[in-house]
């Protein structure tokens, strides 16, 4: 079999030969991205993910597709690192370093309407576990650069949320003739800063 089929094979559940557990077909995944391309090192990592998590490994499922996501992101697959971030937030909503990620992507695509949505999920899953300060640091960073007045409005809003009242005015001065001097109109420009951020934004640390 050769390596691409090897490496977008299904993740069915019958064993292939020699590998006989989840640990044998999760080492093998594991090998198998080390040995990957630039660009599909995320494949194996997404599909180990899958494994774990129909064997009812949520933890280990959680962990493979945070790697997943940080290898697409290190090879710019950004559609595929937001594919495996939107299957990590369906397994566990409270993902709050992932939802910061999603965010990140949406602004750099320019899709608001997902933006939008994301923002508030992050805004409010930071809030339950107390991520306040991390939270409002990265949304004034979005804020700093972002294009559109309707998110800046929204931004704003989220920094209310979170209790940062002063970051909150500043960037409602942004969103009107006051734009922020870091504000990136260029598509390309923007897009590239935001992956950068996302990259950041996914480093690892307890969600």
């Amino acid at each position: 079999m050769s390596f691409l089929s090897r490496l977008f094979g299904t993740a069915d559940s019958t064993p292939s030969p020699g590998v006989k557990s989840l640990d044998d077909r999760l080492e093998m995944l594991e090998k198998q991205s080390e040995e990957a391309p630039a660009g599909y090192k995320g494949t194996p990592l997404n599909k180990a993910g899958d494994f774990a998590l129909g064997a009812g490994d949520r933890a280990r499922a959680l962990k493979y597709y945070g790697h997943a996501i940080d290898a697409f992101l290190e090879d710019d697959q950004r559609e595929a690192a937001r594919g495996v971030a939107n299957k990590l937030i369906r397994v566990h909503p409270e993902a709050v370093r992932t939802l910061c990620t999603l965010t990140w992507l949406d602004l750099g695509a320019r899709h608001m309407a997902t933006a939008l949505l994301h923002l508030w999920d992050y805004v409010e899953a930071a809030t339950r576990i107390e991520m306040q300060e991390l939270a409002g640091d990265q949304l004034f960073k979005m804020a700093r650069i972002a294009p559109q007045a309707e998110f800046l409005v929204a931004l704003a809003a989220g920094l209310d949320a979170l209790d940062l009242e002063d970051q909150a005015s500043q960037v409602r001065g942004w969103a009107g003739p006051g734009a922020s001097p870091d504000v990136i109109q260029d598509d390309y420009q923007l897009s590239a800063a935001c992956l950068k951020a996302a990259i950041q934004s996914n480093a690892p640390r307890a969600d």
